[in-house]
C-alpha cells in the first residue's frame, strides 16, 4: 500500500468524524468524505471495517462516536458518557440489535460495554486494536502476539511441493474453513502453506497446538479476536498440530472460522468438521538430490562421490539441505568436502533426538570384538544392507515393489556383558554414524497410547539423520504377548505392533537387545530382519578378550592370559575387572599384575553376589 494512503485515510476519518460530530450538533456537514474515498487508490480502514463486518450505518456511527471520544475532545461536550441510550436517540436509523450480544459490534470485540450496569446505560468504549486501525496503523493484536507469529519469508520449493501448494491455494480461494497438511516434514509443510498464502497475497502466521489456552472463555476470545484480525489483513492461519494437545487443540479448531491449515503428522479427527487433506513429505531422493547440487554450487562436483550416500543417509528438506550447504561453505581449504558434508548432516540432523535418547560415544572397532565368525558374518552384513540401502531400494528398484520391511530391525539378544552395547558402537562407527541408547523401560508408560507416543517422537526425531537406535531393555516392552484378558492386555499387544510398524517403516538402523531371546515371540521375531546370538564367551575367547582388553599404554608384569581366562565372566566382567585392577596399580605405583586383577575380580565377583571358584584362580600367584 503506498505510504499516501496513510495521509489520505487520516483526512477521510476525520472528516467523518466532523460530520457526525455536525449531526450530533444539529449543523450541516463540513466535509465531504465520500469525496475524499472516492480519490483513494484503496478503501479506507473505516470502509474496511464496514465491509468486513457487515455493520449498518447506526453500527458504524456507534463506532465513529466512541473513537471520537477518544481522537476529540470536541466530542466530550456534546456525549459524555457514551451509552447506547444516547446513541439510540441521537443517531440515524437506530435498532436495538446493534450491541446485541451476537451482533458485529460485541461479537467482533470491537465495542467494551462496562460491567455492572444495564445494556441501555453501560458506557461504551471501543476496543483499543480497533481505534488504531482506525487511524491506519497495522500491527497484530498484542494479545494475540503471545500466540501467533509471523510466518518468515518462503524458500523455493521442489517441484512436488509446488503442485500440493497450488492445491492448497485452490481449497482457500474457495474458502474452505480447515485444510490439513498432513506429513513428516513440518518445515515443508510450513513452505507449501507460505507458497500457497503467497499466491493468494494472504499474510500467514503460525502457532503451535501446545500454546493454544486450556479454559473454555480463553479459548473462544482468542479464536474470535484472531478471526477478526485475519479479515483485516486477508490473513490466514497454520496451526503446527501435536495430538498430545488435542484436549485444548481439538475444541478450538472446531470453532475457529477463517482460512486454517493445520500442519499434523496424521489426520485430526474433529466434529462437526470436514477438511481437505493433502500430503506433504520429506521431497523424494531424486529431488534431494537436485536440491544438493544447487546448494553446494562449485563444490557439488568435488563431493560427487559422497553426495549419493549423503542422500541414502539424511533424508533432508529443502532448507536443511540449504542450511548445510552454507555450512560447507564456510569451511575453507576442507581437504575432503565429501566428509566435511558428512559431518555436517550428522550434527545437523541431531537436533531433538539429543533431548529424548542418550548418545553413545564410543571407539569400538570390529577387532575389539571377540566372537565366532558366523556372528561377526551377520554383524559385518548388516553393516552392508545399510550402507547400499540406497542402491538397492532406490536404483535397483526393490521399493518399488513394496516399501513393508524395508526398515533393517536387528535383535541382538545374550547374557549380559557378552558384547551387545558393543557390537553397536563398531556398527555405529563404521557407518559413520550416531548411536543413541533408548531405554524401553523408561520409555513404556502404564497409562493406555503413552507409550506409543513416547516411541513416535523418538522415531520421528531419527527420521532425519537414520541415527542407530538401540533399545536396551527389550524385554520390558517385547515379552511374550499374553492373551487378551483385559484392556491393558490388548493395549501391550497394541505397543509391541506399533513398535514393530515404526520398525519396518523407519529409514536407518534399529537394533533391539534382550538377555532372553526366549522370551521373545517367534511372531515378532520373524518381522526382524537379523537376530544375532551373542554367546557367553568359551575360554578360548576369554583369552582372547583379555589379550586386548588392557590399552597399550597400560604398564603390565607378568600375565598369565590363559590363568586369567579361568575367571568364567563375560567380557563386561573382563573389562571392569582389567579397569579396576589398572586404578589399583596407578593409586600404588606399580604396574598391573596377577595380584591386583586377583583383587579386583574378588570385588567384581561380590558385586555380582557370585562365588569365586578355586579353580578359577588355581595358579594365579605361583
Amino acid at each position: 500500500m503506498k505510504r499516501h494512503w496513510a495521509d489520505d485515510n487520516q483526512r477521510y476519518l476525520a472528516a467523518s468524524l466532523q460530520n457526525l460530530r455536525a449531526g450530533l450538533e444539529g449543523t450541516a456537514a463540513v466535509e465531504d468524505a465520500a469525496a475524499l474515498e472516492a480519490r483513494m487508490e484503496y478503501p479506507p480502514a473505516l470502509r474496511t471495517l464496514v465491509e468486513c463486518f457487515g455493520l449498518s450505518p447506526f453500527e458504524r456511527d456507534i463506532l465513529l462516536l466512541c473513537a471520537g471520544l477518544e481522537l476529540d475532545a470536541g466530542f466530550a461536550a456534546l456525549c459524555p458518557k457514551p451509552t447506547f441510550s444516547f446513541a439510540l436517540a441521537k443517531l440515524k436509523d437506530p435498532h436495538w440489535s446493534a450491541v446485541a450480544p451476537n451482533g458485529p459490534l460485541r461479537r467482533w470485540r470491537m465495542l467494551e460495554l462496562s460491567p455492572g450496569a444495564g445494556t441501555t446505560t453501560s458506557a461504551l468504549r471501543i476496543d483499543e486494536r480497533i481505534l488504531h486501525y482506525l487511524t491506519g496503523l497495522s500491527y497484530l493484536d498484542e494479545r494475540l502476539q503471545p500466540y501467533f507469529k509471523m510466518a518468515a519469508p518462503g524458500s523455493e520449493l521442489p517441484a512436488s511441493h509446488c503442485e500440493v501448494a497450488a492445491k492448497v491455494a485452490k481449497g482457500l480461494r474457495a474458502g474452505r474453513v480447515l485444510i490439513q497438511i498432513v506429513g513428516n516434514d513440518e518445515e515443508a509443510q510450513a513452505a507449501v502453506a507460505r507458497h500457497a498464502c503467497g499466491e493468494l497475497g494472504l499474510e500467514l502466521h503460525t502457532m503451535r497446538s501446545g500454546e493454544i489456552p486450556p479454559g473454555v472463555v480463553e479459548r473462544e476470545t482468542l479464536a474470535r479476536l484472531w478471526e477478526r484480525e485475519a479479515l483485516l489483513h486477508r490473513g490466514a492461519l497454520l496451526v503446527r498440530y501435536d495430538a498430545a494437545d488435542a484436549r485444548a487443540a481439538a475444541p478450538f479448531l472446531e470453532t475457529l472460522g477463517g482460512l486454517v491449515m493445520v500442519a499434523c503428522a496424521e489426520p485430526v479427527r474433529l466434529r462437526g468438521v470436514r477438511p481437505r487433506t493433502f500430503e506433504v513429505n520429506r521431497p523424494a531422493a531424486s529431488e534431494q538430490h537436485q536440491a544438493w547440487v544447487r546448494a553446494l554450487g562449485p563444490l557439488a562436483d568435488r563431493v560427487d562421490g559422497h553426495l549419493e550416500s549423503v542422500v541414502s543417509q539424511f533424508d533432508f528438506g529443502w532448507p536443511a539441505i540449504h542450511t548445510a550447504g552454507n555450512e560447507l561453505d564456510a569451511v575453507e581449504g576442507s581437504e575432503n568436502p565429501g566428509e566435511a558434508l558428512w559431518e555436517i548432516c550428522r550434527r545437523q540432523s541431531r537436533g531433538r533426538l539429543d533431548d529424548l535418547a542418550q548418545r553413545l560415544t564410543g571407539s569400538a572397532e570390529w577387532e575389539d570384538l571377540v566372537l565366532p565368525d558366523e556372528q561377526l558374518a551377520v554383524l559385518r552384513n548388516i553393516a552392508a544392507h545399510v550402507r547400499h540401502r540406497f542402491q538397492v531400494y532406490e536404483t535397483w528398484g526393490f521399493r518399488k515393489k513394496g516399501s513393508r520391511g524395508l526398515g533393517i530391525s536387528v535383535v541382538f539378544a545374550g547374557a549380559s556383558g557378552t558384547g551387545k552395547t558393543m557390537a553397536a558402537e563398531v556398527l555405529a562407527a563404521r557407518l559413520k554414524l550416531d548411536l543413541y541408547r533408548i531405554d524401553l523401560s523408561a520409555v513404556s508408560s502404564k497409562y493406555i497410547g503413552e507409550t506409543e507416543k513416547n516411541l513416535r517422537r523418538v522415531f520421528d526425531a531419527a527420521e532425519d539423520g537414520g541415527a542407530v537406535l538401540l533399545f536396551d531393555e527389550a524385554d520390558a516392552l517385547f515379552g511374550k504377548r499374553s492373551e487378551v484378558k483385559d484392556s491393558h492386555d490388548r493395549y501391550a499387544n497394541v505397543e509391541v505392533s506399533y513398535l514393530l510398524q515404526k520398525m519396518e517403516a523407519y529409514r536407518g538402523l534399529a537394533i533391539l537387545t534382550t538377555n532372553m531371546r526366549s522370551a521373545i515371540d517367534q511372531a515378532f521375531l520373524r518381522r526382524i530382519r537379523f537376530v544375532v546370538q551373542f554367546p557367553f564367551p568359551d575360554a578360548a575367547q576369554r583369552t582372547e578378550i583379555w589379550r586386548r582388553i588392557l590399552p597399550a599404554g597400560t604398564p603390565t608384569e607378568r600375565l598369565d592370559y590363559g590363568k586369567l581366562a579361568q575367571l568364567s565372566v563375560s567380557g563386561g566382567s573382563i573389562r571392569n575387572i582389567a579397569m579396576n585392577a589398572a586404578f589399583l596399580a596407578a593409586d600404588q605405583g606399580v604396574p598391573v599384575g596377577m595380584r591386583l586383577l586377583l583383587e579386583a575380580a574378588r570385588q567384581e565377583y561380590a558385586k555380582l553376589e557370585k562365588p569365586m571358584a578355586a579353580s578359577e584362580t588355581g595358579g594365579w600367584m605361583a
